[in-house]
Protein backbone atom coordinates (compact mmCIF):
# COMPACT_ATOMS: atom_id res chain seq x y z
CA UNK A 1 0.00 0.00 0.00
CA UNK A 2 1.22 3.20 -0.82
CA UNK A 3 1.15 5.27 2.37
CA UNK A 4 2.24 8.81 1.38
CA UNK A 5 -0.19 11.30 2.35
CA UNK A 6 -2.14 12.47 -0.17
CA UNK A 7 -3.39 15.80 1.21
CA UNK A 8 0.33 16.98 1.65
CA UNK A 9 0.71 18.28 -1.77
CA UNK A 10 1.71 21.91 -1.27
CA UNK A 11 5.40 21.39 0.30
CA UNK A 12 8.58 21.41 -2.12
CA UNK A 13 9.42 17.63 -2.34
CA UNK A 14 13.27 16.73 -2.36
CA UNK A 15 12.38 13.46 -4.47
CA UNK A 16 15.03 11.02 -3.17
CA UNK A 17 17.60 9.50 -0.77
CA UNK A 18 20.67 7.25 -1.46
CA UNK A 19 22.56 5.09 0.71
CA UNK A 20 25.52 2.52 0.41
CA UNK A 21 27.53 -0.13 2.40
CA UNK A 22 30.51 -1.64 1.23
CA UNK A 23 32.89 -4.17 3.04
CA UNK A 24 30.54 -5.23 5.70
CA UNK A 25 32.79 -7.84 7.10
CA UNK A 26 30.19 -10.72 6.91
CA UNK A 27 27.23 -8.72 7.80
CA UNK A 28 24.65 -8.17 5.60
CA UNK A 29 25.32 -5.43 3.23
CA UNK A 30 21.30 -5.35 2.28
CA UNK A 31 19.90 -5.23 5.76
CA UNK A 32 22.54 -2.13 6.89
CA UNK A 33 20.89 -0.84 3.75
CA UNK A 34 17.34 -1.35 4.60
CA UNK A 35 18.00 0.23 7.93
CA UNK A 36 19.67 3.64 6.34
CA UNK A 37 16.89 3.96 4.16
CA UNK A 38 14.60 3.87 6.31
CA UNK A 39 16.21 6.74 8.00
CA UNK A 40 15.84 8.38 4.45
CA UNK A 41 12.14 7.99 4.12
CA UNK A 42 11.65 11.57 4.41
CA UNK A 43 12.93 12.47 1.33
CA UNK A 44 11.07 9.79 -0.67
CA UNK A 45 7.72 8.17 0.24
CA UNK A 46 6.93 6.42 -3.60
CA UNK A 47 8.95 3.51 -4.04
CA UNK A 48 12.25 1.71 -2.98
CA UNK A 49 15.32 -0.37 -3.90
CA UNK A 50 18.11 -2.35 -3.02
CA UNK A 51 21.03 -3.42 -5.06
CA UNK A 52 23.59 -6.31 -3.61
CA UNK A 53 26.21 -7.41 -4.82
CA UNK A 54 27.73 -10.76 -3.38
CA UNK A 55 31.17 -10.90 -5.55
CA UNK A 56 29.79 -12.81 -8.02
CA UNK A 57 26.94 -11.52 -9.17
CA UNK A 58 23.92 -8.06 -8.78
CA UNK A 59 20.78 -9.09 -6.78
CA UNK A 60 18.24 -6.39 -6.54
CA UNK A 61 15.19 -6.13 -5.32
CA UNK A 62 12.57 -2.55 -6.09
CA UNK A 63 8.72 -1.97 -4.61
CA UNK A 64 6.51 0.50 -5.03
CA UNK A 65 5.60 2.13 -1.52
CA UNK A 66 7.72 2.43 2.25
CA UNK A 67 10.77 0.20 3.33
CA UNK A 68 9.02 -0.83 6.18
CA UNK A 69 6.33 -3.20 4.19
CA UNK A 70 8.80 -4.10 1.83
CA UNK A 71 12.42 -4.59 3.08
CA UNK A 72 11.82 -5.33 6.81
CA UNK A 73 11.16 -9.04 5.93
CA UNK A 74 13.52 -11.89 6.38
CA UNK A 75 13.08 -13.69 3.02
CA UNK A 76 13.47 -9.99 1.20
CA UNK A 77 17.08 -9.45 3.10
CA UNK A 78 17.93 -13.03 2.66
CA UNK A 79 17.59 -12.42 -1.41
CA UNK A 80 20.22 -9.53 -1.34
CA UNK A 81 23.56 -11.38 -0.10
CA UNK A 82 26.67 -9.77 -0.15
CA UNK A 83 28.73 -7.53 1.57
CA UNK A 84 28.16 -4.33 -0.87
CA UNK A 85 25.04 -3.00 -1.47
CA UNK A 86 22.88 0.45 -2.10
CA UNK A 87 19.78 1.71 -2.04
CA UNK A 88 17.14 4.31 -2.58
CA UNK A 89 14.06 6.21 -1.90
CA UNK A 90 12.00 7.80 -4.33
CA UNK A 91 9.08 10.43 -4.97
CA UNK A 92 7.71 9.73 -8.35
CA UNK A 93 6.00 13.75 -8.25
CA UNK A 94 5.85 14.08 -11.56
CA UNK A 95 5.60 11.80 -15.33
CA UNK A 96 5.10 7.82 -14.86
CA UNK A 97 5.01 6.34 -11.51
CA UNK A 98 6.27 2.95 -12.63
CA UNK A 99 8.70 0.45 -10.97
CA UNK A 100 10.69 0.64 -14.05
CA UNK A 101 11.91 3.64 -12.71
CA UNK A 102 12.69 2.71 -9.47
CA UNK A 103 16.32 2.80 -8.65
CA UNK A 104 18.74 1.74 -8.33
CA UNK A 105 18.49 1.06 -12.04
CA UNK A 106 20.81 -1.95 -13.05
CA UNK A 107 22.41 -2.36 -16.40
CA UNK A 108 24.85 -5.09 -17.84
CA UNK A 109 27.93 -3.61 -19.43
CA UNK A 110 30.56 -5.07 -21.36
CA UNK A 111 32.63 -4.11 -17.99
CA UNK A 112 29.75 -6.47 -15.78
CA UNK A 113 27.18 -5.32 -13.69
CA UNK A 114 26.41 -1.62 -13.08
CA UNK A 115 24.04 -0.29 -10.65
CA UNK A 116 23.13 3.46 -10.10
CA UNK A 117 21.59 5.57 -7.27
CA UNK A 118 21.07 9.06 -8.08
CA UNK A 119 20.21 12.10 -5.92
CA UNK A 120 19.36 14.91 -7.85
CA UNK A 121 18.36 15.79 -11.61
CA UNK A 122 19.90 16.00 -14.92
CA UNK A 123 19.50 19.38 -16.75
CA UNK A 124 20.56 18.47 -19.98
CA UNK A 125 19.11 15.22 -20.31
CA UNK A 126 16.57 15.39 -23.07
CA UNK A 127 19.60 16.51 -25.18
CA UNK A 128 21.85 13.80 -24.18
CA UNK A 129 18.72 11.63 -24.21
CA UNK A 130 17.98 12.21 -28.14
CA UNK A 131 21.40 12.31 -29.29
CA UNK A 132 21.98 8.61 -27.30
CA UNK A 133 18.99 7.02 -29.00
CA UNK A 134 19.88 8.40 -32.39
CA UNK A 135 23.22 6.43 -32.19
CA UNK A 136 20.63 3.58 -31.21
CA UNK A 137 20.71 3.67 -27.18
CA UNK A 138 17.30 1.77 -26.01
CA UNK A 139 16.38 3.04 -22.97
CA UNK A 140 13.65 1.02 -20.24
CA UNK A 141 12.63 3.82 -18.16
CA UNK A 142 11.63 8.00 -18.15
CA UNK A 143 14.25 8.37 -15.82
CA UNK A 144 16.74 10.63 -16.18
CA UNK A 145 19.60 8.73 -14.00
CA UNK A 146 19.44 5.98 -17.51
CA UNK A 147 21.40 8.65 -19.22
CA UNK A 148 24.19 8.10 -16.91
CA UNK A 149 24.38 4.30 -18.17
CA UNK A 150 24.32 5.30 -21.72
CA UNK A 151 26.62 7.55 -21.24
CA UNK A 152 29.24 4.87 -19.41
CA UNK A 153 28.33 2.81 -21.78
CA UNK A 154 29.01 4.46 -25.15
CA UNK A 155 32.27 5.98 -24.11
CA UNK A 156 35.24 5.43 -25.89
CA UNK A 157 37.53 5.32 -22.69
CA UNK A 158 39.38 2.35 -21.90
CA UNK A 159 38.87 1.78 -18.28
CA UNK A 160 35.16 2.02 -16.21
CA UNK A 161 36.16 4.60 -14.08
CA UNK A 162 37.10 6.46 -17.19
CA UNK A 163 34.08 6.02 -19.06
CA UNK A 164 32.31 6.82 -15.52
CA UNK A 165 34.10 10.18 -15.97
CA UNK A 166 33.74 10.54 -19.08
CA UNK A 167 29.85 10.44 -18.90
CA UNK A 168 29.65 12.66 -15.65
CA UNK A 169 31.69 15.67 -17.50
CA UNK A 170 29.11 15.60 -19.99
CA UNK A 171 25.98 15.75 -17.91
CA UNK A 172 24.61 19.26 -16.30
CA UNK A 173 22.41 20.03 -13.49
CA UNK A 174 22.97 18.29 -9.66
CA UNK A 175 23.47 14.56 -8.42
CA UNK A 176 24.79 12.91 -5.84
CA UNK A 177 25.72 9.24 -6.72
CA UNK A 178 26.13 6.11 -5.17
CA UNK A 179 27.58 3.50 -7.93
CA UNK A 180 28.41 -0.32 -7.71
CA UNK A 181 30.50 -2.42 -10.00
CA UNK A 182 31.98 -5.29 -9.96
CA UNK A 183 34.85 -3.32 -9.01
CA UNK A 184 33.83 -1.22 -6.11
CA UNK A 185 31.76 1.40 -4.86
CA UNK A 186 31.96 4.69 -6.40
CA UNK A 187 30.23 7.85 -4.59
CA UNK A 188 30.31 11.42 -5.46
CA UNK A 189 28.84 14.73 -5.67
CA UNK A 190 28.48 17.38 -8.98
CA UNK A 191 31.04 19.98 -8.71
CA UNK A 192 28.50 22.64 -6.95
CA UNK A 193 27.68 20.11 -4.66
CA UNK A 194 24.09 21.09 -5.12
CA UNK A 195 22.78 17.48 -3.83
CA UNK A 196 24.29 16.48 -0.34
CA UNK A 197 25.91 12.90 0.52
CA UNK A 198 28.31 11.98 3.62
CA UNK A 199 31.11 9.57 4.40
CA UNK A 200 30.69 7.07 7.49
CA UNK A 201 31.74 3.79 9.28
CA UNK A 202 30.84 0.94 10.42
CA UNK A 203 33.47 -1.30 11.81
CA UNK A 204 35.13 -2.70 8.67
CA UNK A 205 32.19 -0.60 6.20
CA UNK A 206 32.95 2.33 4.55
CA UNK A 207 28.98 3.64 4.17
CA UNK A 208 27.26 6.92 1.90
CA UNK A 209 24.52 8.88 2.42
CA UNK A 210 22.59 11.66 1.92
CA UNK A 211 22.06 12.22 5.63
CA UNK A 212 24.21 12.10 8.84
CA UNK A 213 20.83 10.58 10.56
CA UNK A 214 21.12 7.71 8.47
CA UNK A 215 24.44 6.90 9.57
CA UNK A 216 23.24 7.71 13.08
CA UNK A 217 20.40 5.09 13.03
CA UNK A 218 22.54 2.21 11.60
CA UNK A 219 25.24 2.73 14.55
CA UNK A 220 28.06 4.33 12.30
CA UNK A 221 30.48 6.63 12.92
CA UNK A 222 29.92 10.44 10.47
CA UNK A 223 33.72 10.10 8.68
CA UNK A 224 33.50 13.36 6.85
CA UNK A 225 30.99 14.95 3.93
CA UNK A 226 31.90 13.75 0.03
CA UNK A 227 33.04 17.36 -1.35
CA UNK A 228 31.61 18.73 -4.09
CA UNK A 229 33.13 17.52 -7.06
CA UNK A 230 34.91 14.40 -5.42
CA UNK A 231 34.98 10.56 -6.55
CA UNK A 232 35.67 8.43 -3.76
CA UNK A 233 36.60 4.80 -5.05
CA UNK A 234 36.25 2.26 -2.56
CA UNK A 235 37.77 -1.33 -3.75
CA UNK A 236 37.45 -3.61 -0.93
CA UNK A 237 40.15 -1.94 1.75
CA UNK A 238 41.36 0.37 -0.35
CA UNK A 239 39.59 4.11 -0.60
CA UNK A 240 41.10 6.24 -3.28
CA UNK A 241 39.56 9.86 -3.83
CA UNK A 242 39.95 11.69 -6.68
CA UNK A 243 38.83 15.26 -8.32
CA UNK A 244 38.41 15.23 -12.09
CA UNK A 245 36.88 18.29 -12.59
CA UNK A 246 37.76 21.90 -12.79
CA UNK A 247 37.07 23.48 -9.00
CA UNK A 248 34.06 25.69 -8.64
CA UNK A 249 33.00 27.56 -5.51
CA UNK A 250 30.42 25.18 -3.88
CA UNK A 251 26.69 25.72 -4.14
CA UNK A 252 24.52 23.59 -2.01
CA UNK A 253 21.29 23.46 -1.98
CA UNK A 254 19.90 25.81 0.67
CA UNK A 255 16.90 24.61 0.90
CA UNK A 256 17.94 21.31 2.89
CA UNK A 257 18.38 23.09 6.19
CA UNK A 258 14.83 24.97 5.56
CA UNK A 259 12.92 21.76 4.99
CA UNK A 260 14.38 18.96 3.45
CA UNK A 261 16.77 17.30 5.65
CA UNK A 262 15.84 15.57 9.28
CA UNK A 263 16.03 18.08 12.17
CA UNK A 264 18.33 15.63 13.75
CA UNK A 265 20.82 15.65 11.17
CA UNK A 266 24.01 17.82 10.38
CA UNK A 267 24.65 19.31 7.56
CA UNK A 268 27.69 21.60 6.20
CA UNK A 269 28.95 21.16 9.77
CA UNK A 270 25.95 22.62 11.08
CA UNK A 271 22.60 21.25 13.04
CA UNK A 272 19.84 21.53 10.96
CA UNK A 273 17.87 21.74 13.97
CA UNK A 274 19.45 24.72 15.08
CA UNK A 275 19.87 26.12 11.86
CA UNK A 276 16.03 26.35 12.05
CA UNK A 277 16.04 27.57 14.93
CA UNK A 278 17.68 30.80 14.27
CA UNK A 279 15.54 31.11 11.31
CA UNK A 280 13.01 31.79 13.64
CA UNK A 281 14.60 33.75 15.82
CA UNK A 282 15.28 36.06 12.24
CA UNK A 283 11.86 35.92 11.59
CA UNK A 284 10.75 37.05 14.45
CA UNK A 285 13.31 40.16 14.58
CA UNK A 286 12.07 41.10 11.19
CA UNK A 287 8.49 40.44 11.07
CA UNK A 288 7.28 41.18 14.52
CA UNK A 289 3.46 41.21 15.68
CA UNK A 290 1.09 41.36 19.09
CA UNK A 291 0.66 37.64 19.59
CA UNK A 292 -0.95 35.48 22.30
CA UNK A 293 1.07 31.91 21.40
CA UNK A 294 3.32 30.85 18.70
CA UNK A 295 1.50 28.07 16.94
CA UNK A 296 3.85 25.45 14.54
CA UNK A 297 2.64 23.95 11.40
CA UNK A 298 3.55 20.19 12.35
CA UNK A 299 6.03 19.16 11.48
CA UNK A 300 8.28 21.05 9.16
CA UNK A 301 7.47 24.34 11.12
CA UNK A 302 8.27 23.19 14.63
CA UNK A 303 12.30 24.23 15.06
CA UNK A 304 11.30 27.88 13.74
CA UNK A 305 8.38 28.14 15.88
CA UNK A 306 10.54 27.37 19.08
CA UNK A 307 12.90 30.11 17.60
CA UNK A 308 10.70 32.20 16.81
CA UNK A 309 8.63 31.97 20.05
CA UNK A 310 12.04 32.10 22.43
CA UNK A 311 13.16 35.59 20.47
CA UNK A 312 9.75 36.88 20.78
CA UNK A 313 8.86 36.07 24.13
CA UNK A 314 5.50 34.98 23.09
CA UNK A 315 4.44 31.48 24.51
CA UNK A 316 5.19 28.69 21.86
CA UNK A 317 2.17 26.26 22.00
CA UNK A 318 0.54 22.91 20.01
CA UNK A 319 -2.52 24.53 18.72
CA UNK A 320 -2.56 21.96 15.83
CA UNK A 321 -2.44 18.28 16.67
CA UNK A 322 -0.98 16.37 13.61
CA UNK A 323 -2.24 12.78 13.20
CA UNK A 324 0.55 10.08 11.74
CA UNK A 325 -1.70 7.67 9.97
CA UNK A 326 -3.31 9.36 7.08
CA UNK A 327 -2.98 6.29 4.58
CA UNK A 328 -3.53 7.02 0.75
CA UNK A 329 -6.36 4.64 0.27
CA UNK A 330 -8.74 6.06 2.94
CA UNK A 331 -10.45 8.58 0.32
CA UNK A 332 -9.89 8.62 -3.10
CA UNK A 333 -9.26 11.67 -5.35
CA UNK A 334 -12.73 11.92 -6.85
CA UNK A 335 -14.68 11.74 -3.56
CA UNK A 336 -16.34 15.35 -2.31
CA UNK A 337 -14.86 14.98 1.43
CA UNK A 338 -11.70 14.87 -0.20
CA UNK A 339 -11.68 18.52 0.83
CA UNK A 340 -11.88 18.04 4.38
CA UNK A 341 -8.42 16.18 3.71
CA UNK A 342 -6.40 18.93 6.25
CA UNK A 343 -8.49 18.27 8.83
CA UNK A 344 -7.73 14.63 8.35
CA UNK A 345 -4.33 15.47 8.87
CA UNK A 346 -4.50 18.84 10.97
CA UNK A 347 -6.24 18.94 13.42
CA UNK A 348 -6.86 22.56 15.71
CA UNK A 349 -6.66 22.39 19.31
CA UNK A 350 -9.71 24.18 20.00
CA UNK A 351 -9.93 24.74 23.51
CA UNK A 352 -6.06 26.75 23.35
CA UNK A 353 -7.09 28.95 20.19
CA UNK A 354 -10.39 30.83 20.73
CA UNK A 355 -10.33 34.20 21.39
CA UNK A 356 -6.38 33.98 20.93
CA UNK A 357 -4.72 36.00 18.37
CA UNK A 358 -1.83 33.30 16.68
CA UNK A 359 1.13 32.85 14.97
CA UNK A 360 1.54 30.12 12.66
CA UNK A 361 4.88 29.43 11.92
CA UNK A 362 5.63 27.37 8.49
CA UNK A 363 8.44 26.63 6.36
CA UNK A 364 7.49 27.80 2.96
CA UNK A 365 4.35 28.54 0.88
CA UNK A 366 4.31 26.68 -2.46
CA UNK A 367 0.88 27.05 -3.73
CA UNK A 368 -1.05 28.01 -0.81
CA UNK A 369 -3.57 26.15 -0.66
CA UNK A 370 -2.48 24.52 2.16
CA UNK A 371 -1.88 27.51 3.99
CA UNK A 372 -5.36 28.69 3.38
CA UNK A 373 -6.79 25.57 4.74
CA UNK A 374 -5.26 26.15 8.03
CA UNK A 375 -5.83 29.36 8.24
CA UNK A 376 -9.52 28.87 8.30
CA UNK A 377 -9.05 26.13 10.36
CA UNK A 378 -7.82 28.33 12.83
CA UNK A 379 -10.48 30.77 12.56
CA UNK A 380 -12.95 28.16 12.94
CA UNK A 381 -11.68 27.12 15.99
CA UNK A 382 -12.33 30.75 17.47
CA UNK A 383 -8.89 32.56 16.91
CA UNK A 384 -9.46 35.93 17.07
CA UNK A 385 -6.42 36.28 14.35
CA UNK A 386 -4.39 34.61 12.63
CA UNK A 387 -0.87 35.68 11.26
CA UNK A 388 1.38 33.71 8.91
CA UNK A 389 5.11 33.33 9.55
CA UNK A 390 7.08 31.80 7.03
CA UNK A 391 10.63 30.46 7.61
CA UNK A 392 12.05 30.80 3.88
CA UNK A 393 11.97 33.67 1.54
CA UNK A 394 8.72 34.08 -1.22
CA UNK A 395 9.48 30.36 -3.68
CA UNK A 396 8.61 32.48 -6.94
CA UNK A 397 10.84 30.05 -9.19
CA UNK A 398 10.68 26.65 -10.37
CA UNK A 399 13.98 24.15 -9.08
CA UNK A 400 15.20 22.05 -12.25
CA UNK A 401 17.86 20.44 -9.77
CA UNK A 402 16.25 17.13 -8.05
CA UNK A 403 13.15 18.62 -6.14
CA UNK A 404 9.24 18.57 -7.23
CA UNK A 405 8.31 22.23 -7.47
CA UNK A 406 5.18 22.95 -9.76
CA UNK A 407 5.79 24.87 -12.84
CA UNK A 408 5.88 28.31 -12.30
CA UNK A 409 2.86 29.66 -13.32
CA UNK A 410 1.41 27.30 -9.77
CA UNK A 411 3.75 28.84 -7.29
CA UNK A 412 1.66 31.83 -5.51
CA UNK A 413 4.78 33.99 -5.27
CA UNK A 414 5.01 33.93 -8.47
CA UNK A 415 1.54 34.74 -9.14
CA UNK A 416 1.23 37.74 -6.14
CA UNK A 417 3.28 39.88 -4.05
CA UNK A 418 2.94 39.24 0.10
CA UNK A 419 -0.15 41.64 0.02
CA UNK A 420 -1.99 39.73 -2.54
CA UNK A 421 -0.52 36.35 -0.70
CA UNK A 422 -1.93 37.42 2.05
CA UNK A 423 -5.78 37.77 0.49
CA UNK A 424 -5.43 34.78 -1.34
CA UNK A 425 -4.71 32.56 2.45
CA UNK A 426 -7.16 35.32 4.04
CA UNK A 427 -4.82 35.38 6.96
CA UNK A 428 -4.66 38.85 8.99
CA UNK A 429 -1.00 39.30 7.89
CA UNK A 430 1.80 37.41 6.34
CA UNK A 431 5.38 37.55 6.57
CA UNK A 432 8.43 35.77 5.13
CA UNK A 433 12.32 35.70 6.27
CA UNK A 434 14.19 37.81 4.19
CA UNK A 435 17.28 36.05 2.22
CA UNK A 436 19.33 37.98 4.32
CA UNK A 437 17.79 36.60 7.70
CA UNK A 438 18.03 32.78 5.97
CA UNK A 439 21.83 33.58 5.16
CA UNK A 440 22.51 35.11 8.20
CA UNK A 441 20.79 32.42 10.22
CA UNK A 442 23.36 29.83 7.87
CA UNK A 443 26.16 32.13 9.76
CA UNK A 444 26.65 34.66 6.89
CA UNK A 445 26.79 38.26 6.85
CA UNK A 446 24.23 38.62 4.22
CA UNK A 447 23.80 37.05 0.61
CA UNK A 448 26.62 37.94 -1.48
CA UNK A 449 25.28 39.26 -4.55
CA UNK A 450 28.41 37.68 -6.87
CA UNK A 451 28.77 33.98 -6.42
CA UNK A 452 26.38 33.28 -3.59
CA UNK A 453 27.26 30.57 -1.11
CA UNK A 454 24.33 28.09 -1.30
CA UNK A 455 22.25 27.76 -4.01
CA UNK A 456 18.75 29.53 -3.44
CA UNK A 457 17.37 29.74 -7.37
CA UNK A 458 13.82 28.87 -5.91
CA UNK A 459 13.91 32.08 -3.70
CA UNK A 460 15.89 34.36 -6.22
CA UNK A 461 15.69 32.89 -10.01
CA UNK A 462 19.33 33.30 -9.81
CA UNK A 463 20.34 29.19 -10.90
CA UNK A 464 23.99 28.13 -10.82
CA UNK A 465 24.31 26.10 -13.80
CA UNK A 466 23.01 25.82 -17.39
CA UNK A 467 19.95 24.60 -17.80
CA UNK A 468 20.69 23.60 -21.34
CA UNK A 469 16.53 21.64 -21.98
CA UNK A 470 15.09 24.95 -20.15
CA UNK A 471 16.52 26.94 -22.64
CA UNK A 472 15.66 24.79 -25.76
CA UNK A 473 12.48 26.00 -24.63
CA UNK A 474 11.15 22.76 -23.57
CA UNK A 475 8.50 22.70 -21.40
CA UNK A 476 8.34 21.88 -18.09
CA UNK A 477 5.13 19.15 -18.01
CA UNK A 478 7.62 17.65 -20.93
CA UNK A 479 10.44 17.94 -19.40
CA UNK A 480 9.27 15.95 -16.51
CA UNK A 481 7.08 13.17 -18.81
CA UNK A 482 10.32 12.62 -20.60
CA UNK A 483 13.29 12.70 -18.39
CA UNK A 484 11.42 12.82 -14.86
CA UNK A 485 13.51 14.63 -12.40
CA UNK A 486 14.32 11.48 -9.95
CA UNK A 487 17.24 10.99 -8.05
Amino acid sequence: MLTTNPYDDDKLREECGVFGVSGSDGASAAALVALGLHALQHRGQEAAGITSFDGTNFHTHRAMGHVAGNFDRDDVIRSLPGEVACGHVRYSTSGETALRNVQPLYAELQSGGFAIAHNGNISNAIRLRRELVRRGSIFQSTSDTETIIHLVATSNYRTLLDRFIDALKQIEGAYSLVVMTPEGMIACRDPLGIRPLVMGRLDGAVIFASETVALDVCGATFDRTVEPGELIIVQGHEIRSIRPFTPMAPRPCIFEWVYFSRPDSIAGDQSVYTVRKEIGAQLAAESPVDADLVIPVPDSGVPAAIGYAQASGIPFELGIIRSHYVGRTFIQPGDKVRHLGVKLKHNANRALIKGKRVILVDDSIVRGTTSLKIVQMMRDAGAAEVHMRIASPPTRHSCFYGVDTPERAKLLAAKHDVGGMTDFIHADSLAFVSIDGLYKALGEAHRADIRPKYCDACFTGDYPTTLTDQDESVSVDQFALLAERVI
